[in-house]
C-alpha cells in the first residue's frame, strides 16, 4: 500500500512544509491545561512530536541528494516503522513518567499526546499521489497485524492542514491572552512574556 515518495518528501523539506508546528499546536491546545507545572506541560507537548524521530533519516537523504552522494532511502525505510505505534507510545510515555513532577497525570497526557500525533498523521499526511496513503502500523516494529489506514487521507501539503494550523494559531493566541502564557514558553520564558504582552496589547 505504501509507495515511495521520497523525492516529494525531500522537496517538502526543502520548502519547509513538514508539519511539526501543527503537531505542537495540537498538543498545546488539547493538553497543556491538563498539567499542573510548566515542566510537565512542556514534556507532554514535546512528546507529541517524538513519533517523528523515526523520520530523521530524511535529513540524511536530503544531504546525499544535495551533495551528489549515493542516494539513501532512510526516510522511506524507517519513518512510520519505529515511532508511530503502541510500542513507541509506551516508551515515550515511560520517559515522561520518569521526568515529570506529577507522574501519573503527565504520563496519561503524554500517551494521549502521542496518539493525537498518530490521528493527525492518519487523516492528513498523504503523499503527492492519491495512492500514497500512509497507514499507521500500530504494533510496529514487532508486528503488522494491526495496521490502520484511511482512504480519505488528505495530502500533507494541503489546504486542510493550512486551515487547521491557522485555526490552532488563533486558539493558541486566545489562550495566551486569557491565561498569560503561550507556546513560546516551550522555548523561552522571555519570548513567552513578549508574546503575551504583544497579544494582550493588541486584543485587549
Amino acid at each position: 500500500m505504501r509507495r515511495c515518495f521520497q523525492a516529494g518528501a525531500i522537496d517538502d523539506l526543502s520548502r519547509g512544509r513538514l508539519s511539526p508546528v501543527t503537531h505542537l499546536l495540537v498538543g498545546w491546545t488539547a493538553l497543556e491545561r491538563t498539567q499542573k507545572s510548566s515542566r510537565d506541560r512542556a514534556l507532554v507537548v514535546w512528546i507529541g512530536l517524538a513519533p517523528d524521530l523515526d523520520g530523521l533519516g530524511l535529513l540524511v537523504d536530503f544531504a546525499t541528494r544535495l551533495f551528489g552522494l549515493p542516494e539513501t532511502n532512510y526516510y522511506q525505510e524507517f519513518h512510520r516503522v519505529y515511532g508511530h505505534g503502541l510500542p513507541a507510545a509506551l516508551v515515550f510515555t515511560s520517559l515522561v513518567w520518569m521526568l515529570a513532577e506529577h507522574r501519573i497525570r503527565a504520563a496519561l497526557a503524554a500517551f494521549a499526546s502521542v496518539h493525537l500525533h498518530l490521528v493527525c498523521d492518519l487523516i492528513g499526511s498523504r503523499g503527492g499521489d492519491p495512492e500514497d496513503i500512509w497507514p499507521i502500523p500500530y504494533l510496529s516494529p514487532f508486528a503488522d497485524a494491526l495496521t490502520i489506514s484511511w482512504g480519505g487521507q488528505w495530502q500533507l501539503v494541503s489546504w486542510q492542514n493550512t486551515v487547521i494550523t491557522a485555526a490552532l494559531l488563533g486558539i493558541a493566541a486566545w489562550m495566551a491572552v486569557a491565561r498569560g502564557y503561550s507556546p513560546a514558553s516551550l522555548f523561552s520564558n522571555n519570548a513567552d512574556a513578549a508574546v503575551v504582552t504583544a497579544l494582550r496589547a493588541r486584543f485587549r
